[in-house]
């Protein structure tokens, strides 16, 4: 647990947003622990303290509403709301005498790698999705072309940051290339789906994507954490992974998009 929640840690303290066009406006995130409003920095300080019991990455409907109650129009969208549970005395000094047990996994849970059911320089596996617009696309039927295989949901916070950059940084630049992204929703039906997609269009996030409700196409890739992004070549040999949202990361993406359409 408590690995899990240093990796959601980084995640949030590493971000840094970027507006697509001047007059998108960027996506915010708020942070609420014991039921108050706090800055990355002090997210950052109850991090190292060890105080952390749970990070959540959204909220539910009736958990915003009632948050936006409290603290006015500070609260956006419930999907960029980051609801932090805080250790009791009692429970911190239990985490505290179980340390040395917890040291000993951290470094076995930081391998994300672990993850991955397939790695780089393997094949992709073969799929067919379908797109919230009622097409069909099998892998298969891509060879030629280089294809980012993104995997996300609706709920999570860090998929949907990462989704604010991808018009500006992924689709545009390479629009008139041999490229495609494949944005796959999993464990989510279509309608979910479809309703937050809308909604996201005030951010300037305005593209196809597919489903995947009964994680079919997920369990052929990856466990554990999203987003996951496979960039696959040409020839449908996975040559990049990208695991989590973190600074930098779309940036990382387009420069290995750029070097397989170079070649």
């Amino acid at each position: 647990m408590k690995t899990h929640l240093l990796a959601l840690l980084f995640l949030f303290t590493g971000f840094t947003l970027f507006a697509q066009e001047k007059e998108i406006k960027k996506p915010e995130y708020i942070i609420i622990a014991n039921n108050e409003i706090i800055s990355k920095e002090k997210l950052g300080e109850l991090g190292k303290q060890g105080l952390i019991k749970a990070m959540n990455k959204g909220v539910t409907e009736k958990e915003r509403n009632e948050f936006a109650e409290k603290f006015g129009n500070k609260i956006g969208d419930r999907e960029f709301i980051i609801k932090i549970d805080l250790l009791s005395e009692k429970e911190k000094a239990e985490r505290q005498n179980k340390i040395s047990e917890e040291n000993k996994e951290i470094p076995k849970a930081k391998n994300r790698n672990n993850e991955l059911k397939l790695n780089i320089n393997d094949s992709a596996t073969e799929f067919t999705v379908e797109m919230i617009n009622g097409e069909k696309i099998n892998l298969s039927d891509l060879k030629g072309k280089v294809v980012l295989l993104n995997y996300w949901a609706t709920w999570c916070a860090p998929c949907l940051m990462e989704f604010a950059e991808f018009p500006e940084k992924i689709l545009e630049p390479f629009k008139d290339e041999n490229f495609i992204l494949i944005a796959v929703s999993i464990g989510e039906n279509k309608e979910k789906v479809e309703k937050k997609m809308d909604k996201m269009k005030k951010y300037g996030v305005n593209f196809n994507v597919g489903i995947d409700p009964q994680k079919e196409i997920w369990d052929k890739y990856a466990t554990g954490a999203i987003p996951k992004s496979f960039l696959i070549d040409q020839n449908g040999i996975i040559k990049y992974i990208s695991i989590g949202n973190s600074e930098g990361n779309v940036d990382k993406l387009a420069k290995e998009i750029k070097i397989l359409l170079a070649k």
